[in-house]
């Protein structure tokens, strides 16, 4: 079957130009907010196509850049979940979405579509795009309907963090973004606003208001914005392919680059009737700059055309729809593809681009030599663990006293995987790992095995040696306790749709050791009691859904000889605990 874009992108053909047409009329219409198409026959859709705005100030809010951290109450999965970051989105175009979002969610078009189950394109031109982009995030996110995001001409939108995210939980396919070979818009945010980027605006805002139908276009422009796009550009690309040169940090700290960094689906026009569709972001990155390069031509050429295709979408989108012929790069770029976007085949082609691909193939095994070690430590450590209950005293208080050959071993093993572990967390925060390994659900329950294993032995170490009178408590105030359990913790917390910390089972030794500690120093204040009570819910709570084992009720252990030295005043009205404990020594024959 021949290949069509439609193909490619997963939406019917029959979509794509309606929902052009519709974007470019409704950037054109700025007393509307947005302009809604339904279509109904076979492929029956609704298509919102919202307004745009030429205006500086809807464009960049604080210079250079106009970032802010996005708003995780309405787009809680926009965040590393390794360091807990949040994406960095334009000010500008997040205040512009919610000025629209109120009146979108009541749509009445909007609740018929979700209702008669109709596909749902939110699409956007130029400035429009990126309203567009935060539509379908919103909807993705609160999980009311799956629609389809086009977006033609639009500028980019979000930093790496925010790309991450989308390719994490599986959207990015939701997201296409068709690009003219040399439209300077898609590469405006790669560069930091100032006169030119007013002048460039400025020229669209009047050819756009119809005011003046020739407006003399600025000039001198395209170098200063390509040039800092191209700055961009090798940083990753050095990044990238593992480049470590201390010279490309040195000159960051002082040349602050452009946060915002592609995502989605990317279809270039040619200019010649052909499509190229990217999915690689890294990749997307350097075409957008090496495509537009300079070339043979002069700057004034290319000024001129960098300004004439953002306005020809819709008559490049009819003539390429109609021919039909489309490249996806992804798949291997065939010469063909590379000269329709002016790049050198082969050898020629610049080791940044060359280098995206040679990545991905790296990436895609990097994870496996690590994750069949862990598997072989944890197994090692689960039968220690086994072998310890045998004693009555359980695998933490065993390893605190380290008095047998198997607590030394297992030190061994708790010190291998810690390695491991932060290993990987350091290629997490590289990015040098698949976007969706924290979604993965053997990665989840591997990591979430592993905490609940390991983190009581890191624990019991750090009591054993009283780290606590030099770093204070483990956790308590944000201690000292190890970044490779918080990221880890934050996969299920992440997965289950909890927040951050609720999902602190493997802390509970730390709970018990510092509660003991702060009773000798305080004695019963109103804050340790409270402590004492949490501490009982939390037991009764996991050792229910078992994610705490009961080896902790042993009646040798650290905890059954703390809890029934509590004077009876001071322990909860509840007598679940000694029910607990009562039912493990009966199991255990005591």
């Amino acid at each position: 079957m021949e290949e069509t874009v439609g193909n490619l992108i997963g939406l019917n053909d029959e979509v794509i130009h309606p929902a052009a047409t519709l974007a470019v009329e409704a950037h054109n219409s700025p007393s509307k907010q947005f302009l809604v198409k339904i279509r109904h026959d076979l492929s029956s859709f609704v298509v919102f196509a919202f307004s745009g705005s030429m205006l500086p100030d809807d464009w960049f809010g604080e210079p250079p850049f106009g970032k802010t951290k996005i708003d995780t109450g309405k787009f809680p999965s926009l965040k590393s979940l390794n360091d807990g970051g949040d994406a960095v989105v334009n000010g500008s175009f997040l205040r512009r979405f919610n000025g629209v979002l109120d009146k979108l969610s009541h749509a009445k078009e909007l609740k018929e579509a979700i209702e008669k189950k109709r596909q749902v394109v939110f699409s956007g031109y130029s400035s429009a795009g990126p309203i567009a982009i935060m539509a379908t995030l919103y909807f993705l996110e609160n999980r009311t309907l799956s629609p389809r995001c086009l977006t033609f001409g639009s500028p980019l939108v979000g930093d790496r963090i925010f790309g991450h995210a989308l390719r994490r939980e599986g959207w990015s396919d939701y997201f296409t973004h068709f690009v003219m070979k040399y439209d300077i818009i898609p590469r405006i945010m790669l560069s930091p606003s100032s006169t030119e980027h007013e002048q460039i605006l400025n020229y669209f805002k009047s050819k756009f208001d119809r005011k003046n139908i020739n407006p003399a276009p600025p000039s001198g422009f395209y170098l200063t914005v390509m040039g800092n796009a191209s700055s961009v550009a090798s940083y990753e690309a050095c990044h990238l392919m593992g480049c470590r040169n201390p010279s490309l940090d040195i000159i960051k700290s002082f040349i602050e680059l452009s946060p915002y960094r592609p995502s989605g689906t990317y279809v270039f026009c040619t200019g010649n009737g052909n499509l190229v569709v990217v999915k690689n972001p890294n990749a997307v990155l350097q075409i957008l700059i090496h495509c537009a390069e300079l070339g043979e031509s002069n700057t004034a050429e290319v000024e001129k055309r960098s300004l004439d295709e953002h306005s020809a979408y819709l008559s490049e989108l009819k003539e390429c729809l109609g021919m039909q012929a489309v490249v996806s790069l992804d798949g291997g770029p065939a010469t063909a593809t590379l000269n329709d976007l002016g790049l050198p085949a082969s050898d020629a082609m610049p080791s940044s681009c060359r280098g995206v691909r040679e990545s991905q193939i790296k990436k895609s095994g990097k994870d496996r030599k690590y994750l069949e070690k862990i598997e072989v430590e944890l197994e090692m450590m689960r039968k220690y663990k086994e072998n310890a209950q045998i004693s009555r005293l359980g695998y933490y208080d065993s390893f605190k006293l380290q008095n047998e050959d198997d607590d030394f071993h297992a030190n061994v093993s708790r010190l291998e995987l810690a390695g491991m572990w932060d290993e990987i967390k350091e290629m997490l925060k590289e990015f040098e790992l698949p976007d969706d390994f924290e979604k993965k659900r053997e990665i989840i329950d591997l990591g979430t095995k592993y905490r609940r294993l390991v983190e009581p032995l890191d624990i019991a170490n750090f009591y054993r040696h009283s780290k606590d009178k030099e770093t204070g408590a483990y956790v308590i105030g944000g201690g000292p306790r190890p970044k490779r359990y918080r990221f880890i913790q934050r996969w299920l917390e992440h997965d289950e749709k909890k927040s951050f910390g609720s999902r602190s089972e493997s802390l509970f030794w730390a709970d018990v050791e510092q509660l003991g500690i702060d009773i000798k120093k305080k004695g019963y204040l109103q804050e340790i009691e409270e402590r004492i009570q949490q501490v009982e819910r939390n037991l009764i709570a996991w050792i229910g859904d078992r994610s705490l084992d009961d080896d902790v009720l042993l009646e040798n252990s650290t905890f059954v000889k703390w809890w029934r030295d509590l004077p009876p005043q001071h322990k909860p009205v509840s007598d679940g605990i000694e029910k607990l404990i009562g039912e493990k020594e009966k199991a255990a024959g005591v």
